[in-house]
Formats: C-alpha cells, sequence, structure tokens
C-alpha cells in the first residue's frame, strides 16, 4: 500500500467523494454513496447543487480567460477530477493557461496526479496543502505561477470548511493581498436562508456522520468574502443565476466573481 492509499479513509464518508457521487462520477465507496442517499433523502435537490456549482465553474473560468485576460488560475480545494476542470476550460480558451491545484485529500491526490495533465503550450500542477497553509500554498503556486501578474483564485465549496468566521475572512484576504491588481477571487459557499429548512437539516446530518464538516452562511456573510473587490455583475446570487446560459432554479449555493 502507497503512502497516499495508507491515508485514504472508506470507513466514514468524505465530501469530496460525495460530490463525485452526486455529479456521476465513480470515484467514491460505499460508505459515500450511502451518505450522499441520505442527505438526499433530507433535501431531494442537494444533489443538484453539485452539478450548478460545477456548471458555474465553467462559465467563470470561460468567462475570465476569454473576457479579461486571465492566464494564470490557483484553484483550492480542486475536488476530485471529472470533465471540465478547471485546466480543461481554461486551455481550451488559451492553450497557454497555467493551473495549479490544491488540495489535501488523498484520493483527490491520487487521482490528480494521473489526470489533470494540460496542454504542452501552458502548465498544470497538483499541490498537496490544507487552505490554511496560506504561505504554502503560495510559495509553492510560485513555482508555477507569475504571482506579480493577475492569477484567478478558485475557492469553490472549499473555505465552508474553516468554522471560525474571521480565520476564513483572513484567509481568503491573505490569498488575495498577495496577487497581483487584476487578480478575481472565484468563490462559491453553501448558503443557509430561513425559506430552505431542509438544506440546514441535510448539513446537520453531514456534521454528525461525515468528514469534514461544514459551515453554513447567510448571502450576506458570503458577500463579505468580496470586501475591497470590484463585483462582476450579477454580485452573489445563487451559483445557478451567475450569467446562466438558460434559466435554471436558485439552489443553495451562492457564489460571485471579484475583481481586485
Amino acid at each position: 500500500m502507497t503512502d497516499i492509499e495508507s491515508r485514504i479513509d472508506t470507513s466514514r464518508p468524505h465530501t469530496a467523494r460525495i460530490w463525485n457521487y452526486w455529479t456521476g462520477g465513480k470515484d467514491n465507496y460505499p460508505v459515500d454513496r450511502e451518505a450522499g442517499d441520505r442527505i438526499r433523502q433530507l433535501h431531494p435537490g442537494i444533489g443538484e447543487y453539485a452539478k450548478a456549482d460545477r456548471l458555474f465553474l465553467g462559465r467563470a473560468v470561460r468567462h475570465l480567460a476569454e473576457r479579461e485576460g486571465i492566464r494564470q488560475f490557483l484553484d483550492i480545494g480542486t475536488g476530485l477530477p471529472s470533465a471540465d476542470n478547471t485546466h480543461e476550460v481554461a486551455q481550451r480558451v488559451a492553450p497557454d493557461a497555467r493551473v495549479v491545484y490544491v488540495d489535501n485529500d488523498p484520493l483527490v491526490l491520487a487521482h490528480a496526479r494521473a489526470l489533470l495533465v494540460g496542454t504542452p503550450e501552458g502548465r498544470t500542477d497538483y499541490l498537496d496543502a490544507d487552505l490554511r497553509d496560506v504561505d504554502a500554498i503560495l510559495a509553492a503556486a510560485a513555482e508555477t505561477l507569475d504571482l506579480t501578474k493577475p492569477v484567478a483564485l478558485m475557492l469553490l465549496g472549499v473555505v465552508i470548511f474553516v468554522e471560525d468566521d474571521e480565520e476564513s475572512y483572513g484567509i481568503v484576504r491573505r490569498l488575495m493581498d498577495a496577487l497581483a491588481p487584476g487578480s478575481h477571487l472565484v468563490l462559491s459557499h453553501t448558503v443557509t436562508r430561513p425559506d430552505m429548512p431542509d438544506v440546514d437539516a441535510a448539513v446537520a446530518f453531514w456534521n454528525e456522520h461525515g468528514t469534514p464538516k461544514l459551515t453554513q452562511r447567510t448571502p450576506e456573510a458570503i458577500a463579505r468574502y468580496f470586501d475591497g473587490l470590484e463585483l462582476l455583475e450579477p454580485g452573489v446570487v445563487s451559483c445557478s443565476a451567475w450569467r446562466p446560459e438558460t434559466v435554471v432554479p436558485d439552489v443553495a449555493m451562492y457564489a460571485g466573481v471579484g475583481r481586485k
């Protein structure tokens, strides 16, 4: 057994693997599928959030590469590889785009090494690190990315795992402070709203049975991550409502894109 394999815990459901199950992937275990089905019973629409978040990623990356000229992406909390990963979307627009992925899940690491291969003109790298390791992430990312030029910081569904509000805001500020003017923050986050009590029930179930535990925040609290940035239209909204190609229902994942 390799060191990576020894770190994979198949006895408890894991968020990255459940997300993979909900989006039709095969990199999950019975414990993940069982928890995923139970969560879906509590909140039948939750599987659609994973798909909506993935589609938001594609639209945001495509916009940044096509309209904003971004050629560097730092994707922290990348999750398990699936269709249209950040590098695939970006390099489809700009083959010379560079992407650095960051995650600390051993299953993600095992698959990322094999699957996240970019174009010959560009470059795609992977870091085994935790979101909280800001200095280490920036130092390692600088080996692939030129941090004196604009970078898109991708934080999709990852700051939800930092329970303390001020710590989570501080992490995002430190990362953005290290990036050049013209950089962008792309962030999505599970929301809590009075009209979505079934979402709260699903999150409560997850936090009792799964790992890592997650924190919900209000739309207003999520908007705080973009303090000091120029929010792109339409602002912080349901990720399904961020420049959609077709009209789709709101989901309890809010997202936004801000320019430094």
